[in-house]
């Protein structure tokens, strides 16, 4: 960090803030220097994933080497020049301080904790004892999502952020993105229907083999370990993950082309019957959304564009299914975060407190769909959405695990997993902690919706049909004694009202029955 050098403007980019286009690099200047640090404090407030790290760790880097090829100052800064300092702020300020600024710039991160900190930072105040000059400070949009920060306010309430489907529907008209005269394409908004398939034994030899890359994680896993930053999960000698724009894009084309034909129609399936069941048809896009390396409408008009020119190859459904993540969605959740922070992390609704069971960190349990979906996370620091909202998050909401403890490992163990984007999904749609704001209902599922969208079932120790007896599958009970748990909140809701007419027909013997080997369940959860 020793230089000379003087610069009137530093400017701070984060780890998910790698946006290429935004107007910062609209032209060069050599009185502003961009700062991109690895830091402490961002590899600990979780235990991470080790392919997650080495993502954002050699994607940082590699922006860095970007903007001082385009002729911008740089400086890009390690675990080795990071190590001494606690937090963020205190690096800024020996940075203001050598290099003798007297503005200091970010764009405005799109984590609570982190807009909180670089907003309480004062500058001025901390530096001025040793620098007789006024450092000002500006924040910055990061000019990526579709729906300014000034606005979430406006479209979304706080505990009241109203439905996805909604949303959707305006996001579309707004953007005139798969509209026709006003209209939806093909007359309807959404072909969710048509996409629930699954998989069967003829559809896994046209699974395609994913594109991935080979970066070299050698340098960042030395840091690492010099540093002593816990994390856990596999990575090789190289990450299979884009950490530039241009492998970004690559796979984003990879995605329009061979996985966009079929991927509404398989989007939640699951199979364990095929070398590349962690891949499927999914465009494992949304690292480098989260990162910023690509820009959401950038994707929605390369997917159209693709449907437009193979229309006989590539149906409505299918596209429709993928905009309908990006466009809708995942806009949707930023929305719901911001509108109910602070206090959405700690949102409890359903009051479970349960311990994560110990094999979610090893993948050794005899549930076959949560060992696939738990190693498979390990393995590649990715899941798709069914496999966390139906296997894991499912799981954990009818085992009552406590939603701090759901919310760090999911977190911590997905390359894409940063907080915006994380809690609502987890502790809104997954568990239900919330109390409906994101989700209808509860997504509670019984060992027969993994039956109905994958082929875990056949080869599992536990049997789907049974209920009660020590083979059963713990979903079954576990499913029912979730419901009788929290009959007094969901009874009387439309979506989950008719379930309990089904349970009250079964007799006492049975009801209690299936309601012991949850018990048992829930009591021998590591065991399991």
């Amino acid at each position: 960090m020793k230089h000379n050098k003087h610069y009137s403007t530093l400017r701070l980019i984060l780890g998910d803030q790698l946006n290429a286009r935004h107007s910062w690099f609209s032209k060069q200047d050599d009185e502003c220097v961009y700062v991109i640090a690895e830091l402490l404090q961002e590899t600990g407030y979780v235990k991470h994933h080790v392919q997650k790290i080495c993502g954002f760790f050699l994607a940082m880097e590699q922006f860095a080497t970007a903007l001082q090829q385009a002729g911008h100052q740089v400086l890009h800064l390690t675990l080795d020049e990071t190590k001494d300092f606690n937090d963020l702020p205190s690096l800024i300020v020996q940075l203001c301080r050598q290099y003798s600024v007297t503005r200091f710039e970010y764009q405005r991160p799109d984590e609570y904790r982190l807009l909180e900190q670089l907003r309480d930072f004062e500058p001025d105040k901390l530096i001025k004892k040793t620098i007789a000059k006024n450092i000002s400070k500006k924040e910055w949009d990061t000019e990526h999502f579709l729906v300014p920060f000034d606005e979430l306010a406006k479209r979304f309430k706080p505990g009241k952020p109203g439905r996805m489907e909604t949303f959707y529907r305006k996001m579309r008209q707004q953007h005139n993105i798969l509209m026709c005269d006003g209209q939806p394409e093909g007359g309807q908004w959404n072909y969710d229907a048509d996409n629930r398939c699954k998989l069967k034994v003829a559809d896994l030899e046209q699974i395609p083999e994913p594109l991935v890359f080979a970066s070299a994680t050698a340098a960042v896993l030395e840091r690492l370990k010099r540093h002593k930053v816990q994390s856990f999960g596999e990575v090789g000698t190289h990450l299979l993950w884009p950490i530039t724009r241009q492998q970004s894009l690559k796979l984003l084309n990879y995605f329009c082309t061979h996985c966009l034909p079929y991927f509404g129609q398989f989007q939640d399936a699951m199979t364990a019957n095929s070398d590349h069941q962690w891949s499927l048809y999914h465009s494992r896009l949304s690292f480098a959304l989260n990162t910023k390396m690509l820009h959401p409408k950038q994707v929605i008009n390369k997917a159209i564009k693709t449907w437009q020119e193979n229309p006989d190859v590539i149906s409505l459904a299918q596209i429709e299914g993928f905009v309908r993540q990006i466009l809708g969605w995942r806009e949707y959740i930023r929305g719901v975060y911001w509108s109910n922070m602070p206090g959405y992390e700690s949102m409890n609704f359903l009051n479970a407190n349960g311990d994560l069971p110990g094999w979610f960190w090893t993948g050794q349990t005899d549930m076959n769909c949560m060992r696939h979906a738990i190693t498979q996370s390990l393995q590649y620091a990715y899941a798709h959405h069914i496999q966390r909202l139906m296997i894991t998050g499912n799981f954990c909401l009818l085992a009552g695990i406590d939603p701090d403890q759901v919310d760090q490992w999911y977190l911590g163990i997905y390359i894409d997993a940063i907080q915006w984007v994380e809690l609502p999904n987890t502790r809104g749609m997954s568990q239900y902690a919330d109390g409906g704001m994101v989700a209808s209902k509860p997504y509670a599922g019984s060992g027969n919706y993994v039956q109905k969208m994958s082929d875990y079932c056949p080869d599992c120790v536990y049997s789907v049909k049974e209920k009660e007896t020590e083979s059963a599958c713990p979903l079954n009970s576990l499913y029912w004694h979730f419901m009788e748990n929290h009959r007094g909140v969901l009874q009387n809701n439309p979506r989950t009202a008719l379930v309990y007419k089904g349970w009250d027909k079964k007799g006492a013997a049975d009801r209690d029955a299936i309601l012991k080997r949850a018990r048992w369940c829930i009591n021998h959860l590591n065991t399991l």
